[in-house]
């Protein structure tokens, strides 16, 4: 027993020797980096040694396959349909002329007319515009992660090898450096914004407000190796305004407040988050909503509304789509946000999914699981674009406000404009979307009889 005690002492002193060079190397390389906001580059060397590796695996399985005579699957990027942007009538117009000839002011109703909707039906089934922005965005070349290749069974033995470093890298390595590091992030959050919430308020407890949620945010993104790009930062969203923009997973909230100082708006939660929501409150003036007044579209209009008059609040955040979309594309934004009359301050948010997929599918994946997948991804890339203020119109309705903002995020995230509600992810299409086309029709053949009696 006492020859063991040599080696079991020099075990703990190579134990506490390793440890201690690891919160050195955390203290030196992220921690502090983080407080000041600075960066040592290490995060784009590394995504350009994946880019590398990235490529020349996708020419070993093309060549492979090749060699094998055996198809490749390949994404459809912009659908599997072409289609073009025409109006119910134009399209109308053009099946009578091509089935029998007559203009379309001939008859009141053709029975050809049939033949749009059910080839508009057959469209949406096999392309369904909708349904697949709430799937994972594919990709068109390997990023070594088997959860976004079809073409896993086409790997050679080489790559097959460097797959498996990759596992033991992801795993062994990354996962527990960033869970250390999502700890410490939301550790110092819970105990910084518990202690400044006990100054008197003032400019002294505000600064230090900004810079603990700022560190710890800054912490938080490192903790996914997050390497992001801000663009226009001049256009930083200001006190009294809202901030929007489109929303793909909840680590949205993280990448713009690791650049900016916001209020959050949400309901009130147990747990962790509950515990996250209690600390921050104290020193920041978010605006959180019992469960039974989240449905209360006038008293959280009010609550808005109150804060965004006192112009030395913070600006709000909000995600109007009201759910994660799969940053292909930017769904309807509710019209609540831009019924306030504030000033809205757009961002778009575009990831890379070629080294890990930010979309959280949340009809298939739990939050823990989620995060799980996020932290065993080789890294979170995006771009962010502040876009510059914009206010309504005199003549604008909530609505067309919301659809011209919407309209210029998608424009700058090269994302796809749509009109659908993000509620058809758990609902079934409303009434009012099949009356809308039905309205159409009716209005076209109906118009075009009135026409014709005036003449």
């Amino acid at each position: 027993m006492f020859l063991l005690l040599p080696f079991d002492s020099l075990v703990v002193n190579l134990l506490g020797i390793s440890l201690t060079v690891l919160f050195t190397l955390l203290l030196v390389f992220i921690i502090v980096p983080a407080i000041f906001g600075v960066s040592f580059g290490i995060r784009r060397i590394y995504m350009k040694t994946l880019l590398k590796i990235f490529r020349w695996a996708t020419l070993r399985i093309e060549r492979g396959a090749k060699e094998k005579n055996h198809p490749l699957y390949k994404p459809y990027v912009n659908g599997i349909i072409a289609k073009e942007p025409t109006s119910l009538e134009e399209e109308i117009k053009e099946i009578r002329r091509s089935g029998s000839g007559k203009a379309l002011d001939a008859p009141e109703f053709e029975l050809s007319d049939i033949f749009y909707f059910c080839r508009k039906g057959i469209e949406t089934i096999m392309d369904d515009e909708v349904t697949k922005r709430f799937s994972a965005e594919e990709l068109e070349s390997w990023n070594l992660l088997s959860r976004t290749n079809y073409n896993f069974q086409y790997i050679s033995l080489r790559l097959t090898v460097l797959w498996g470093l990759g596992v033991l890298i992801r795993y062994c390595f990354l996962l527990p450096l960033r869970i250390a590091l999502a700890f410490t992030g939301i550790s110092l959050l819970v105990v910084g914004t518990s202690v400044v919430g006990y100054l008197p308020s003032g400019r002294w407890k505000e600064f230090l407000s900004k810079h603990v949620h700022l560190m710890c945010y800054r912490i938080c993104v490192r903790a996914l190796t997050a390497i992001i790009t801000y663009h226009d930062q001049e256009n930083r969203p200001q006190n009294g305004g809202i901030c929007v923009a489109n929303h793909t997973s909840p680590i949205d909230v993280i990448i713009l407040a690791s650049d900016g100082y916001y209020a959050m708006v949400g309901q009130i939660h147990g747990g962790l988050m509950g515990v996250i929501q209690r600390a921050v409150v104290k020193a920041c003036p978010h605006v959180w909503f019992e469960r039974s007044e989240v449905k209360d579209r006038h008293l959280v209009a009010k609550r808005l509304t109150e804060h965004v008059q006192d112009k030395s609040k913070l600006p709000i955040l909000i995600f109007p789509e009201g759910t994660c979309i799969n940053n292909t594309s930017v769904m309807m934004f509710k019209k609540g946000s831009f019924e306030i009359g504030a000033t809205v301050y757009p961002v778009a948010i575009k990831y890379d999914p070629q080294f890990g997929d930010a979309f959280w599918n949340s009809s298939k994946y739990g939050m823990v699981t989620y995060l799980l997948r996020m932290m065993t991804s080789w890294a979170i890339v995006c771009s962010v674009w502040y876009l510059p203020p914009m206010t309504r119109e005199p003549e604008e309705d909530a609505v067309q406000f919301a659809n011209r903002v919407k309209s210029a995020i998608a424009r700058q995230g090269g994302l796809v404009d749509l009109l659908w509600d993000g509620g058809l992810k758990r609902e079934k299409v409303k009434d009012a979307f099949k009356e809308e086309q039905q309205k159409l029709y009716s209005k076209t053949i109906v118009g075009n009889h009135k026409d014709r009696s005036r003449s």
